[in-house]
């Protein structure tokens, strides 16, 4: 038989009561599989089940402090890994966060530069976390590189959507965004020569991961225009990236990417979250369009900038008409 075979194959005896074994043998017949296959794959969803529903205590370990609380937005000065937002268990409608992509760029409080393997591991811990907050239905909107050409290429897309869909979320597709910016990702390998040529994408994934179910259950106001839902499930997204010394971090993303993203995948009202709360845009953009937000930040100096740039944006524009929260503070 060519299934399972190889040095990363165990075998084990196991004994089946005799109703079992029939319908087994019953099933491989409808199913056109191996006993081994059939055997294999409820035995992964049973585990992948209980990897699911598994909830470590130090996910939810850590006192979390309030940094800001105005208009239906919330700001946390914690890891987020660790903070306890237990009372918000099941009640996120939608993530959007662009994790640090570990390319040593100098966060502050963050260690970006892991070796890969560390990078995925603390990948899958915080996409646990964040499966564990979002309700049944809810969204998660994850920015990452394509991949990762800085002391060796890694393919960072393909290894995070498989770590996601581990965890538990369901995978819905994939937005490219061209962010027209294609100078610093400039590599060539062997020049004008099939030695070792480097082929790079100057481009950006927003990947779209679901808990549970794709379709929303529940009845809600959509804020989005027809024009704007026409050229948004347009897979390819094109606008220009946020300048670094304009916002004051080093990995800023434009208004534009959560707005998008809030208008397109969520109702008005809806609890937004980013883990990686960074410069806020997150919330800046969930505040404009008529949505809760919770951010989580480490960095005291962005926790900062954060406040200062939600204030200025609060103060400038007129309130959006948010229902009240009904979440705890």
């Amino acid at each position: 038989m060519e299934y399972l075979k190889g040095p990363s194959v165990r075998e084990l005896k196991i004994r089946l009561r005799q109703e079992i074994y029939e319908k087994l043998k019953e099933l491989k017949i409808y199913e056109d599989k191996s006993l081994n296959k059939i055997v294999n794959d409820l035995l992964e969803e049973v585990l992948r089940k209980e990897y699911k529903e598994r909830e470590p205590k130090y996910l939810f370990s850590e006192k979390p402090i309030l940094a800001f609380n105005k208009s239906d937005i919330w700001v946390y000065h914690n890891n987020f890994i660790t903070i306890d937002l237990s009372e918000y268990k099941g009640a996120v409608d939608l993530i959007i966060t662009s994790p640090p992509y570990n390319l040593a760029v100098e966060y502050g409080k963050h260690k970006d530069d892991m070796s890969y393997e560390e990078y995925l591991e603390f990948s899958e811990l915080w996409l646990k976390k964040a499966f564990f907050l979002l309700k049944e239905g809810g969204r998660l909107c994850l920015n990452i590189p394509l991949d990762k050409n800085k002391n060796g290429l890694k393919p960072v897309y393909a290894d995070i959507v498989r770590i996601a869909r581990d965890v538990g979320f369901g995978y819905q597709s994939t937005i490219v965004w061209n962010e027209q910016n294609i100078s610093r990702r400039t590599a060539w390998g062997s020049w004008l020569s099939a030695s070792a040529p480097y082929v790079i994408a100057p481009v950006e994934m927003i990947v779209l991961l679901y808990k549970g179910h794709w379709k929303k259950k529940e009845k809600g106001e959509s804020t989005i225009t027809k024009e704007e839902f026409i050229e948004w499930t347009n897979g390819v997204w094109t606008f220009p990236g946020e300048s670094k010394k304009r916002i004051g971090h080093p990995a800023p993303f434009p208004v534009e990417l959560p707005r998008r993203c809030i208008r397109l995948f969520s109702y008005k009202g809806d609890i937004v979250l980013d883990p990686f709360l960074g410069s806020g845009t997150t919330l800046i953009a969930a505040w404009m369009e008529g949505r809760k937000g919770i951010g989580v930040e480490i960095d005291r100096n962005y926790i900062d900038l954060t406040k200062k740039r939600l204030s200025e944006e609060m103060d400038a524009t007129e309130l959006p008409l948010v229902q009240s929260s009904k979440i705890k503070t």
